[in-house]
């Protein structure tokens, strides 16, 4: 999220995605983390879920699998603890998978709206549909963290810019597609599921954020629902 360099579009709650921390050229290596040996609260569930031994207790194999997943999507700290956080990306993966091709099962999203973006924000999935004719998706999305949740209701793409830079975060904004003031669709270097979340952005992969960009225009609608687990 940034803020909008035309049109004179700037707002003092704009949100947006958090520029990585980078270390200083005078900091020491950071220390690769080392494997717990501490059974977590979620260790069958998360053991079910890896396909391993589902017996409850926590193994040098079970660490080296649970960190594994822990550094593919950002979870920290990454030391193969099954704990709330861990369990909840894989909760939520399980949730999403549930979907199957059927995001609006519920018809929360408008069905009389022509072509709308949708986005639940309960199951950080979004996708494009015209009526009751799925177009694009569901595909999973990073929306806002408690304190910049992405701003729920009916709104419309009121502004584009493919190489959009965000100047209060110093990072670019690819593919992005404003709908609700500094609140837009695009494109992000990072898991889907990497915690907490954006400062209010629905963050995409680069291809759903370029699938997004071809089929939806200015004056498209868009729906936000929901709430992030943890906000």
């Amino acid at each position: 999220m940034g803020d909008t360099r035309r049109r004179g579009v700037v707002a003092l709650g704009v949100t947006g995605l958090v520029a990585p921390l980078t270390l200083a050229f005078t900091a020491a290596p950071a220390q690769a983390a080392s494997c717990t040996t501490q059974t977590g609260p979620y260790q069958k569930q998360v053991e079910k879920f890896l396909g391993l031994t589902v017996d409850g207790k926590q193994s040098a194999s079970d660490c080296k699998a649970i960190k594994a997943f822990q550094d593919k999507y950002g979870i920290t700290p990454d030391i193969g603890y099954a704990g709330p956080v861990t369990w909840g990306v894989m909760d939520l993966m399980n949730k999403q998978k549930a979907v199957g091709k059927n995001p609006n099962k519920d018809g929360k999203c408008p069905v009389n709206k022509g072509r709308i973006a949708c986005v639940n924000l309960t199951l950080q999935l979004s996708w494009i549909q015209d009526g009751n004719k799925l177009v694009y998706g569901p595909v999973p999305v990073r929306t806002g963290r408690k304190g910049y949740t992405t701003r729920t209701g009916l709104k419309k793409i009121y502004w584009r810019d493919i190489d959009h830079v965000s100047t209060i975060y110093n990072v670019p904004m690819p593919y992005s597609q404003f709908f609700d003031g500094g609140q837009a669709f695009h494109s992000v270097n990072l898991s889907m599921w990497n915690p907490p979340g954006s400062h209010g952005c629905v963050n995409m992969t680069t291809k759903d954020a370029k699938a997004y960009w071809s089929l939806l225009k200015t004056g498209d609608d868009v729906f936000v629902y929901g709430r992030k687990p943890g906000t």
